[in-house]
């Protein structure tokens, strides 16, 4: 079994593979630019950059499988921003607000010396309630927001703003882990053969 290399520089999706007992041999994320092309719709960006980042990385660390991910949060064919700033949080909110979004997970597994790879894209609607100015200055306050797709994460305070979730909680998070434990064992990649963590 080669080792596990995660492409990725989330540390929630680090959390997420260990709570399933996987740990990367190695976290190595990949640097590309992520910004949408044109007309490109949210499932495709996801596809797109989970598919590069595996890619790069395993060019360089044939011997590894490889797993790469990237979220992205859609409203309609609208693809929301990883928000940097405060401003961009509440704009995302604002959008959010009363509305159903889509998170959309690609997901890419690849072992480079032999060539195998697996790609997959998941996703989950998400509702979100009506949100008061109030709500959504004192979650920009909170500074959660920042550097999340969409300009929220589910698995803090933003949780309160979901009515409704059809789908994957942890693809929201940011990795599904029913579809990435099904890739690694289509691999050969035994979870429970893992160690206890």
């Amino acid at each position: 079994m080669p080792p596990l290399l995660l492409a990725s520089a989330s540390p929630r999706r680090l959390a997420l593979l260990r709570q399933i007992g996987v740990v990367p041999a190695l976290v190595l994320p990949a640097e590309l630019d992520e910004t949408p092309l044109a007309g490109e719709i949210p499932r495709l960006l996801a596809r797109r950059l989970a598919a590069a980042k595996a890619q790069a990385v395993a060019a360089t660390h044939p011997d590894h499988l490889v797993l790469a991910a990237d979220t992205v949060v859609g409203l309609g064919r609208r693809i929301l921003p990883k928000a940097e700033t405060g401003a961009e949080v509440a704009a995302c909110l604002e959008l959010l607000s009363g509305r159903r979004h889509r998170v959309l997970t690609g997901l890419c597994l690849i072992h480079g010396a032999s060539g195998r790879q697996a790609l997959r894209v998941v996703q989950t609607a998400v509702q979100f309630k009506r949100l008061s100015a109030a709500e959504i200055a004192g979650y920009v306050a909170a500074g959660e927001g920042i550097g999340k797709a969409g300009g929220y994460a589910i698995q803090g305070r933003a949780d309160q703003f979901v009515s409704q979730l059809q789908g994957s909680y942890s693809n929201v998070v940011g990795l599904p882990l029913q579809d990435t434990a099904g890739l690694l064992a289509g691999f050969g990649y035994s979870l429970w053969a893992q160690p206890v963590i």
